[in-house]
């Protein structure tokens, strides 16, 4: 096991970088965040002991700066949902792509002046955790697995796979240390700003308002609990395996049908469902294998799908986030 102290989150003040400073910081790290809070909440992270700098992974002399002296980077920060990259492809890219590209050449130019100063150290370059998710594998039938060729069907998936790349290839071609993570579908805590099905649905029923599920409701989907996907994080910092993805679910597969059901029993109440049309760019069915993950990391999910969301809507209704 790696053994690192300064940790660099970008996006770290979103809602998976709320979950993952706590984890980080209750694990003796010391942690900066780089956030443009577009979406991100500055709140989430108060009276944290953090080095916070606001600021946009595209400003590349701002990257320059803050990634010398980081032995770990977990890169958050993106644009992060299907609709975003249909309404705007080019941002996606520019965002996804070329966000990327600026923070694996900010390792690569650390470690050529690590190398230089210290030409016998062994590990000068920071560990790189690259935040993916299915979508780059698209049209592929589940469960999908890192064997499967990726087919995606929206820009979304696109952006995702070419930073995916780009992770490979930087570890390919000068041995950074990268790991490529492919998320399922998250929730838990401080998703209040999210527009996820998940926290639609909790601010929705308190509201008084129907549920609006996309579609027949029968798309599938995998959702994994904040906490486990942390610890999938800090576990891929931690290890020396580089150059690898890694599918990051739970195995199960549930239908937004049944999650709408889920959802009332949880919280108490009762509200109409409705049924929109469906979203262009969408997958299907969608859910992962995890035996590469679980072999290799030693990583597995603890929390099933019914006890995570009421720990969730415990949140949502304490933090009156939906308010």
């Amino acid at each position: 096991m790696i053994r690192l102290h300064r940790i660099l989150v970008t996006g770290g003040a979103g809602f998976i970088g709320a979950n993952l400073v706590r984890m980080l910081l209750n694990h003796g790290y010391q942690v900066t965040v780089l956030d443009n809070l577009s979406t991100g909440q500055r709140e989430y992270l108060t009276d944290f002991p953090i080095e916070f700098i606001q600021g946009d992974v595209l400003d590349v002399e701002l990257v320059d700066r803050v990634v010398p002296g980081h032995e770990g980077i977990v890169h958050l920060a993106a644009q992060t949902g299907v609709p975003g990259s249909l309404v705007d492809p080019r941002r996606d890219c520019e965002i996804n792509v070329i966000g990327t590209l600026n923070l694996l050449e900010a390792c690569r130019q650390a470690m050529n002046k690590e190398i230089s100063l210290s030409p016998f150290s062994v590990s000068p370059l920071p560990r790189f955790v690259f935040a993916s998710s299915n979508a780059p594998l698209g049209r592929q039938p589940p469960p999908v697995t890192e064997e499967k060729a990726p087919l995606p069907i929206s820009p979304y998936g696109a952006s995702k796979l070419a930073g995916e790349g780009y992770c490979l290839a930087y570890h390919g071609s000068w041995g950074l240390g990268t790991v490529v993570l492919r998320f399922a579908n998250v929730y838990g805590p401080y998703s209040a700003h999210k527009q996820s099905v998940i926290a639609q649905f909790f601010q929705d029923i308190p509201a008084g308002r129907s549920l609006t599920i996309d579609g027949d409701g029968q798309q599938t989907r995998d959702f994994i609990y904040a906490d486990d996907l942390c610890r999938a994080i800090l576990l891929a910092l931690e290890s020396d395996v580089a150059g690898e993805v890694f599918q990051i679910a739970t195995g199960v597969e549930t239908s937004i049908r049944e999650l709408a059901a889920m959802v009332q029993e949880v919280t108490g109440g009762q509200v109409e469902v409705r049924h929109g049309p469906a979203r262009r760019g969408d997958i299907r069915e969608n859910y992962s294998a995890v035996g590469k993950v679980c072999a290799i990391l030693g990583w597995e999910p603890s929390f099933a799908l019914h006890s995570g969301l009421g720990l969730t809507w415990e949140w949502f209704r304490q933090s009156k986030g939906w308010r």
